[in-house]
């Protein structure tokens, strides 16, 4: 995501349930390559690496091209935890969604998310995308759907809408669009956002409880404090690392550069859901993916450049990364 390298497992169980629900695909193809796996999904104190979700969706947007849409039909405030009732219970929709656009890693969001106030209008706008580009359209439908959702669940009643854009083309199934957007939407913008009059700011929300809200903030200002401090010692390791490729240092190494005992950092890691191994992976493929994506480099050069001693074992690896070969995601048209 944008703000943190890890996130819940919210989306990908609301992902697996709407794509296996009758029981036409099984959990495990859908989970194939992300290193989840079933049981991981009954901790919801488990935080997985962005790059587990992103194998997890690839794997699904190949089954179900409107997923994005469905999930945000379905991501309830409730889906946010903590969060999710701090918002429930602040005094209007206007602080409700300050409070949840100043949690960006709480909210899970891939998204530098903000209200523009237009003459009337609020614009509640999606940029900043910086994932890969096979996932955009999905993560823009996702977002905006859920963020819908989430103004309706917190006014107990829809929020009417004025418009919506959308950066990319018209899909296939545009007539989907009106299920979460009942408004005029435009397609091939300038930004992805939808529009609301800026009144409903200032309504109060039915659920809306001075005392309860003092306590569940406090804990959610706790909760985020932990969890950048989690994430710091993710980014100083994965900077590390970032810095060192291609002969990274094995994870003793790491572990006094980031002046702690191999055993805490492993633990650490552990805890925060990811793990040594993981976030080598990451930037390996993050790595391979820009140096294909060049096209400047034959991929017998890209396999040297990234220390593989053999073709065949970055192909391998790239592979279990990617869940395809480097050569047919260079030239996925030419594969067909």
């Amino acid at each position: 995501m944008l703000h943190s390298h890890l996130t819940t497992l919210h989306a990908v169980s609301l992902g697996l349930d709407i794509l296996c629900q009758d029981g036409s695909l099984s959990p495990e193809t859908l989970l194939a390559g992300s290193g989840i796996r079933l049981e991981d999904l009954q901790r919801t104190d488990l935080r997985i690496a962005v790059a587990q979700e992103r194998r997890v969706f690839l794997n699904a947007v190949a089954q179900r091209c409107d997923l994005g849409l469905e999930m945000g039909r379905r991501m309830h405030v409730s889906s946010y935890g903590l969060l999710g009732y701090t918002l429930l219970s602040a005094a209007t929709l206007g602080d409700a969604l300050e409070l949840a656009l100043g949690y960006p890693a709480l909210l899970g969001t891939l998204f530098e998310l903000r209200l523009r106030h237009d003459d009337g209008v609020v614009w509640m706008e999606a940029g900043g995308y910086s994932e890969v580009p096979e996932l955009e359209v999905f993560n823009v439908e996702f977002c905006l759907a859920s963020l819908k959702l989430i103004c309706d669940d917190l006014l107990g009643q829809p929020l009417p809408l004025l418009g919506a854009r959308f950066r990319h083309a018209s899909p296939a199934y545009r007539e989907q669009y009106a299920r979460n957007f009942p408004c005029p939407v435009r397609f091939d913008d300038a930004l992805n956002a939808f529009a609301f009059d800026s009144q409903w700011l200032a309504r109060r929300l039915p659920l809306a409880d001075a005392l309860t809200h003092r306590d569940v903030l406090e804990r959610s200002r706790q909760l985020n404090r932990e969890f950048a401090c989690r994430q710091a010692l993710i980014s100083r390791a994965r900077q590390t690392l970032a810095e060192a490729l291609p002969q990274a240092p094995g994870l003793d190494q790491l572990a006094r550069r980031l002046h702690c005992s191999p055993r805490s950092l492993r633990r650490h890691l552990q805890d925060a859901g990811t793990s040594y191994q993981a976030l080598l992976d990451e930037l390996r493929y993050e790595q391979a993916r820009q140096l294909l994506e060049q096209e400047r480099l034959p991929i017998h050069r890209i396999a040297e450049v990234m220390g593989y001693s053999e073709t065949a074992s970055f192909r391998h690896a790239f592979q279990r990364w990617s869940g395809t070969t480097p050569s047919r995601f260079r030239h996925p048209a030419a594969a067909g």
